[in-house]
């Protein structure tokens, strides 16, 4: 009998089990993967994580492991114009420390996290299974049986979905979503440069969408490439030669001369938000709960903040003697992260909206918006800090770095 199984071992499921086996090692824990062990090591994407999530990796002592390969986002510049605009004016910028040394951000390749957190599952005697999934799950008075897709069947007191934007569990508890697509794809990939790029992180919002620069470690940056559908897909299949062209017209020369070093890919952004997080003996996080545009880089870090409230939630009530699958339990993680996530989905939906066009007196709005923002030093601190995940009120422990 094991106290929770986790459906998924990407970073939002490791951390769960991480988060939890770390405050209660009596607790029984099993990850489940769909990949064969190793495909993470493949991976070439990187993610934004900010200052709060960074704290609850140092509690989990894995920070030392990714730090080396961490890239620090030091400054941050906001710029507006249209895609062969010669000049793109700086409308707003971020820089500086939210905490002493601390950035705000910092970008970090994915197999560097995912390995970090596959150690210390390692340390804790956190037993990862691979190359299966969970097939059907039924529930019963104290426990709920999960019946994996190799023939085994599990039974737990808690399972736990981290299992995707297209979560096959969340579908089988009947747990209904709001979803609405934006008609464009991200395309992702990496790209090195002749000069430094010093920690600047760079957001130029474009006719079609937004394009961001994010800073990597040896002369090298990651790129979330907001285009309409039919375009993105036009342009990752295209050869280098062209990908390249256009890609110079909205990176600019600054950095010198570019070469993509990545695989290109383009994922179809829309907004998803699951109605419940919850259900009998279930528990929603990461993309299976919510699916953001990533303009406001936040999606992974969503995440990282269900993870906190989840562990923070489960651990408290296993002290207590409480069933950890109980409706009441998880209840409390929902009242924590549904409105959270919701004003964080309308926040992004409302800039993507309002950024992702070439109306005249729209666009008057937004740089005027922009610009008095960059005056008001009190009010960009604000913004950053709540960017960052710092100054929010209620954060779990392991986001302000206390264990739980």
């Amino acid at each position: 009998m094991l106290d929770i199984v986790i459906a998924g071992g990407g970073y939002v499921g490791l951390s769960v089990a991480v988060a939890i086996k770390q405050a209660a090692p009596n607790l029984a824990i099993k990850v489940i993967e769909a990949a064969p062990p190793g495909v993470w090591q493949k991976e070439e994407r990187a993610s934004a994580i900010i200052a709060a999530a960074s704290h609850m990796l140092e509690v989990f002592g894995v920070w030392g492991d990714i730090e080396p390969e961490a890239q620090p986002i030091e400054k941050m510049i906001v710029t507006d114009s249209k895609t062969g605009d010669p000049v793109r004016p700086v409308f707003l910028t971020f820089d500086g420390d939210v905490e002493k040394g601390r950035p705000f951000a910092h970008m970090i390749p994915n197999k560097v996290m995912v390995g970090a957190l596959l150690k210390a599952c390692e340390r804790l005697d956190i037993s990862v299974i691979y190359g299966t999934t969970v097939a059907s799950f039924q529930n019963g008075d104290a426990d709920i049986t999960v019946q994996l897709s190799d023939g085994q069947e599990l039974k737990s007191r808690l399972l736990v979905a981290c299992d995707g934007a297209r979560s096959k569990l969340r579908d089988m508890a009947g747990i209904k979503i709001v979803r609405w697509d934006y008609g464009q794809s991200g395309i992702v990939t990496t790209v090195e440069h002749e000069r430094p790029h010093n920690g600047c992180a760079e957001e130029h919002f474009l006719p079609a969408g937004p394009f961001a620069i994010l800073p990597l470690k040896n002369n090298r940056s990651s790129l979330v490439w907001t285009e309409r559908t039919d375009d993105a897909n036009r342009l990752v299949a295209s050869d280098d030669f062209l990908f390249e062209e256009e890609l110079e017209r909205r990176f600019g020369h600054k950095l010198g001369a570019l070469k993509v070093v990545g695989d290109k890919k383009a994922f179809p952004l829309g907004l998803t938000l699951a109605r419940s997080f919850i259900a009998p003996r279930l528990a929603l996080a990461g993309d299976a709960a919510h699916g953001i545009h990533p303009i406001s880089g936040q999606g992974l870090n969503l995440g990282f903040k269900d993870v906190a409230a989840l562990a923070e939630t489960v651990v408290e009530a296993s002290r207590l003697g409480l069933d950890i699958g109980s409706v009441n339990v998880l209840e409390r993680y929902q009242t924590w992260r549904r409105f959270d996530t919701f004003r964080m989905g309308v926040t992004t939906d409302v800039l993507n909206r309002l950024f992702s066009n070439d109306i005249a007196p729209v666009r008057i709005a937004r740089d005027f918006g922009l610009g008095l923002v960059e005056r008001m030093p009190m009010v960009k601190n604000y913004l950053i800090g709540q960017a960052a995940g710092v100054n929010e009120k209620g954060n779990p422990r392991l986001l302000v770095g206390e264990p739980i």
